[in-house]
């Protein structure tokens, strides 16, 4: 009880200090208003990279690159199991296998349910050298109410300022996000729940797993009608995306959905796909293929969603 309610309270002051929502009438998909809207602006971090994984890692590429971004395997790697069910120690897995198999040799686990241990100086030390963080699957909001509003957060977003790396896969890839996909402590199926407060290592985005392999492809878009200052990105299993600066690349096997508000696809579609070796830029939201003229994001067009659905309506 005492960490979902530390947790509500970081969630009601990001509400308060993000003015997600405005005063007065509104009669669009959201209480936003429209200087609000233009003033979200989607933005990487301002040093150091993320790794950003949709689930179910079996690229080496993915964990490879993590590696190398951190300084090679010798580098300081802290793995955070917290999102995993029950005490990582009767983990059904080596949560430090996939590193190991990489080469990297400095690794250290670090994990706690309560966030009065998160936000001591015994608890972070191994941070405060580290070079890599990387937070595993499970669910998301455990994540949040361990660590939102500590000396852990702080520590952890440290790693990011003196040019590290933080990664995670399936929900280690969901709280990088501003808004927290999923964060329902009751299921997994609901998408805006009680905790929808992330780390914000990328700005004014939502960011959703497993994508196409358990059919989610439409889920964000609750999200983004209710939210549309908001990037969605949905990463598919065994795909990941690589943030430095405003700039991420697609690496890994499966593709990564985009949701734009502000973007429609042919006369009404609500996200559009990357492939590995796409780049995007999250402060335009522009989409690039490189070395390819035929033109892949020609069906691509400026305008909200609200207007692609009166444009189907009179069809």
């Amino acid at each position: 009880m005492n960490a979902i309610r530390f947790c509500r309270v970081v969630i009601a002051l990001s509400v308060m200090t993000t003015a997600l929502t405005a005063c007065g009438e509104d009669t669009s998909s959201s209480a936003i208003t429209a200087a609000e809207r233009v003033a979200a602006v989607t933005t990487g971090p301002a040093a150091g990279a993320l790794v950003v994984a949709g689930g179910n890692i079996s690229d080496p590429a993915i964990v490879a690159r993590f590696i190398e971004l951190a300084g090679g395997p010798g580098a300081s790697i802290v793995v955070v199991p917290t999102a995993a069910e029950g005490d990582f120690n009767n983990l059904d897995w080596d949560i430090l296998q996939p590193f190991r198999d990489a080469g990297a040799t400095n690794l250290t686990v670090l994990h706690t349910r309560d966030p009065a241990e998160a936000n001591t100086e015994v608890f972070v030390a191994p941070l405060k050298s580290a070079r890599g963080v990387w937070f595993t699957g499970g669910r998301q909001w455990r994540i949040a109410d361990s660590y939102l509003g500590t000396l852990a957060e702080v520590e952890f977003r440290a790693v990011l300022d003196r040019g590290g790396v933080i990664g995670g896969s399936s929900a280690g890839a969901t709280i990088q996000g501003s808004y927290l996909a999923r964060g329902d402590t009751h299921t997994n199926t609901v998408m805006m729940g009680d905790h929808e407060q992330g780390f914000a290592y990328i700005s004014n985005v939502a960011i959703d797993q497993h994508v196409l392999v358990r059919n989610r492809q439409f889920d964000l878009i609750e999200i983004i009608e209710a939210h549309p200052e908001l990037l969605g990105l949905g990463i598919d299993e065994n795909t990941a995306i690589v943030v430095t600066g405003n700039e991420f690349e697609v690496i890994g096997q499966g593709y990564v959905a985009v949701y734009d508000h502000d973007r429609i696809v042919g006369p009404n579609g609500q996200f559009y796909f990357l492939m590995p070796g796409d780049r995007f830029d999250l402060k335009s939201r522009q989409p690039l293929r490189p070395d390819d003229d035929s033109e892949p994001f020609a069906v691509i067009r400026t305008g909200d969603w609200s207007s692609a659905n009166g444009n189907d309506s009179n069809d």
